[in-house]
């Protein structure tokens, strides 16, 4: 199997800006958090503190995962590389046990070789640590849906005197499903607890309108308010250790929210996700960019940030250029690549999506579709299957389970992809041209899976 070469840090931290101040970076990563949020246009949901860090940096518009599973999405969120390069197929706990390649030059990795503070509190969720190793992992008393504690421990590590930068990666659990719901029940110190009612809810296109999925989203947009303010909380630590003006702040989430046709698919549900960065170095606030960006561009953005060149299989852009800008050109391409959810799961997808549409590769389409075990025992799903329902949300049940080889979806015309037009001799160009092109950005990335345009 292709391995990769150790790359070689080249440039040397910036030890400060202009000012002389440290380069900091706080990177906060949400679990299985979708376009629920204020700021994104969702009229129910309170997310203050989300909507605050927007109005002080950029929001993007068209962020998108390059995986909509959890420990892959974070690996992508760390090495710049998609799933198939760096090799977390899939979930790295438990008996799932995927893995990085140990040679993966790290965002983590990189800065701690830069002379970088760098500390994770919460979830980690990827493996092995000599990959992604930092020098610290701070306390989580209560465990990280006790956002307070988090905050406070992040307020220590802030607050530490020393002449070097930090790193701080926070990680989440909310609103991840737990055995029981959303992990609403616990009184967590320190947090106002915020319910909502079912009958308020908004049921989303890629969902059906049934009692139990009313009740679920309420538990869900719950979970979602005490991530809010957890997040809320780590801006003040922030503003209260003085690093306000020398920490660039990014809050995203991994992946799509824990629902059959959001998490674990390609479809916009799983993959368009918020994406907020604050710069101090920024002079326009509240920026809104329609870029159409990648959870791969993350890495070569703090990387920009601290100074530290990108390797070379790092595959992204920094974002660092285009924060006060609304519609930079040649920013309206992106790729995805699924393998593995669970051990179980496999399915393996490509994708290539730009503004008006979206390519699917499911290099493995003879099989069903994979349900993960969280997803399968919902009371949504469960729902389904005990009436029986042919249809769910604007998908039929069967067309969510049984997936053609190739899928092309024009999102302008389509925007819930349930129209395949792969088929469509009028769409043959465009089928022909995505492609053509996905096939290109698989060579580029070394894709392993190359071997089934061979074998098949």
């Amino acid at each position: 199997m292709w391995r990769f070469a150790p790359a070689v840090v080249i440039c040397a931290i910036v030890a400060g800006s202009s000012q002389g101040a440290p380069r900091n970076v706080v990177l906060m990563i949400g679990d299985d958090h979708g376009m629920q949020v204020g700021c994104y246009g969702d009229k129910v949901i309170k997310t203050p503190s989300m909507d605050r860090l927007a109005s002080q940096g950029t929001r993007f518009a068209n962020a998108f995962a390059a995986v909509s599973s959890c420990s892959p999405s974070r690996a992508v969120i760390l090495s710049g590389m998609f799933t198939h390069s760096n090799g977390q197929y899939g979930l790295a706990h438990a008996t799932h046990n995927f893995h990085s390649f140990h040679d993966v030059q790290s965002l983590p990795r990189q800065l701690k070789e830069a002379g970088y503070r760098t500390a994770i509190i919460g979830k980690y969720h990827v493996q092995p640590e000599e990959t992604y190793p930092f020098t610290e992992t701070l306390p989580c008393p209560g465990g990280p849906r006790n956002v307070a504690a988090m905050a406070e421990q992040a307020r220590r590590f802030m607050g530490a005197q020393g002449d070097s930068p930090f790193f701080l990666l926070v990680g989440y659990t909310d609103p991840h499903r737990d055995a029981k719901g959303f992990a609403n029940r616990p009184k967590y110190d320190g947090i106002e607890t915020i319910t909502y009612k079912p009958e308020d809810m908004i049921v989303p296109p890629w969902l059906s309108d049934h009692p139990e999925v009313r009740k679920e989203l309420a538990e869900y947009y719950q979970s979602i308010s005490r991530l809010d303010q957890g997040v809320g909380l780590m801006l003040k630590a922030i503003a209260d250790t003085g690093h306000e003006n020398d920490t660039l702040t990014i809050y995203v989430s991994d992946n799509g929210p824990p629902w059959p046709g959001a998490k674990t698919t390609l479809y916009d549900p799983g993959i368009h996700l918020p994406l907020i960065i604050r710069s101090p170095q920024q002079k326009k606030a509240g920026v809104v960019n329609e870029a159409m960006v990648s959870f791969v561009d993350l890495t070569p953005t703090i990387l920009e940030w601290a100074g530290v060149e990108k390797p070379s299989k790092v595959f992204g852009r920094s974002l660092l250029p285009i924060l006060e800008e609304t519609r930079p050109e040649g920013w309206d391409t992106v790729y995805g690549s699924h393998i593995f959810h669970e051990v179980t799961m496999y399915y393996p997808a490509r994708m290539i999506r730009t503004r008006q549409y979206k390519y699917i590769l499911n290099l493995a389409h003879r099989l069903e579709f994979p349900f993960a075990s969280d997803l399968w025992g919902s009371d949504t799903w469960q729902g389904v299957l005990k009436r029986g329902d042919n249809q769910y949300g604007k998908r039929t049940v069967d067309a969510y389970i049984h997936r053609p080889r190739e899928e092309l979806y024009d999102l302008q015309a389509d925007p819930h992809e349930t129209k395949n037009l792969a088929g469509d001799p009028a769409h043959a160009q465009t089928v022909a041209d995505l492609r053509a092109r996905l096939l290109e950005w698989q060579k580029k990335t070394e894709d392993p899976w190359l071997v089934k345009y061979q074998h098949e």
